[in-house]
C-alpha cells in the first residue's frame, strides 16, 4: 500500500505544504508540512522518519490527520504536561534573587 498525501481533497498543492513547513509560527507545525512535502516528492515515510529521529508511525499519523482532517491537522497543539522552563509569562526563579539586597523581600520570621 503507497502512503499519500491527499492534496486534491483540501484544494492544495505540495508548494501550499512548502510554504507552511517556511513560514508557521511553530517548530513542529513546520516539521509536520515539510514531511508531508518530502512525501508528495516521492519520499518514503519510513526513511524520512528515521532521517528526523521520529517513529514510522508518527510519520504516518501526520498524513492519515492531514488526509482526515486537512491542512489544521498539522497545527501543533500544547496537550499538557509540564510548563517549558522558561515561559514567556513566567520570570525564572534565579531572575528573583539576582535583584538588588534592599528590592528583596524580607525574610519570613
Amino acid at each position: 500500500m503507497v502512503l499519500r498525501v491527499d492534496l486534491a481533497r483540501w484544494g492544495q498543492t505540495p508548494e501550499d505544504l512548502r510554504h507552511l513547513a517556511l513560514s508557521a509560527p511553530h517548530a513542529r507545525t513546520r516539521e509536520r508540512a515539510l514531511a508531508l512535502f518530502d512525501i508528495t516528492q516521492g519520499r518514503c515515510a519510513t526513511r524520512l522518519a528515521e532521517r528526523t529521529g521520529r517513529h514510522p508511525q508518527t510519520v504516518m499519523g501526520w498524513v492519515h490527520a492531514y488526509n482526515a482532517q486537512g491542512p489544521a491537522a498539522l497545527a501543533f497543539h500544547r496537550t499538557g504536561g509540564r510548563r517549558p522552563f522558561f515561559a514567556h509569562s513566567a520570570k525564572p526563579s534565579s531572575a528573583r534573587w539576582s535583584a538588588r539586597p534592599s528590592a528583596r523581600r524580607p525574610p519570613h520570621p
